[in-house]
């Protein structure tokens, strides 16, 4: 049977040790830095993120115009800019969301970072 967790993309605003911890804890994720695709385009990220099925993670408003012009996304997760939360929220919420939702549950979804 095919493993349906989430598996993170973090887009390069995103802080690089929330993945190191993430993948500490054995949540799959995967960063623009490791992929070594720093300083591509947002929709490069946002297609490789749906052909990847990870919900991608980041800062950046700019990919809610993008995912209009896509049939469907993998999930995304959005954290303002202006309201940095510390690197243990990021990790509290997304482990949270590992444990609560599948790809299919995520499947054109946008999540807002919170508090759980």
């Amino acid at each position: 049977m095919e493993d349906r967790r989430l598996r993170f993309y973090l887009d390069e605003l995103m802080p690089v040790a929330i993945a190191e911890q993430l993948n500490r804890r054995g949540i799959d994720t995967i960063t623009v830095q490791r992929l070594r695709l720093k300083g591509r385009s947002d929709s490069h990220h946002l297609r490789l993120a749906i052909e990847m099925r990870r919900v991608l993670c980041t800062l950046d408003d700019d990919y809610f115009d993008l995912i209009k012009n896509v049939a469907f996304h993998s999930g995304i997760v959005f954290g303002a800019r202006k309201d940095r939360r510390s690197i243990g929220t990021w990790v509290r919420f997304l482990t949270w969301m590992h444990e609560t939702y599948s790809q299919d549950d995520m499947r054109n979804r946008v999540e807002y970072l919170r508090l759980v």
